[in-house]
C-alpha cells in the first residue's frame, strides 16, 4: 500500500517538475500532471530497468531522468493533442 501511495506521489513530482521545465503555459489539470507524472515514472523506470540500472520500483538517478524526460514528452503530446486549449477559453 506504501508503495502505491509513494509511486503516486513520486509521479506527482515527476509531473510538476516536467511542467515547470516545459516552456510555455500548459492548461492541464493536477489531475492530469499526476497521470502524466505517473505514465512518465512508468517509462523512465522501463528504460532504466532495461539498461541495467536497477528494477523499475528503486528510485535511481537514471530512472528519475528519463522519468522526467518521459513526463515532458508526454505533457508536450498532450497539448498537442489538445491543441494547446484548456478548458479556460480565450475571450475577443
Amino acid at each position: 500500500m506504501f508503495a502505491i501511495i509513494g509511486f503516486l506521489f513520486f509521479g506527482l513530482v515527476i509531473g510538476a517538475i516536467a511542467r515547470l521545465i516545459k516552456p510555455g503555459r500548459q492548461n492541464l489539470s493536477i489531475l492530469a500532471t499526476l497521470g502524466l507524472g505517473v505514465v512518465g515514472s512508468v517509462i523512465g523506470g522501463l528504460l532504466a530497468s532495461l539498461i541495467g540500472t536497477g528494477k523499475i520500483t528503486e528510485l535511481d538517478f537514471l530512472g528519475t531522468v528519463f522519468a522526467i524526460v518521459a513526463s515532458v514528452l508526454l505533457i508536450g503530446t498532450a497539448e498537442a493533442i489538445t491543441g494547446g486549449k484548456g478548458s479556460t477559453r480565450e475571450l475577443r
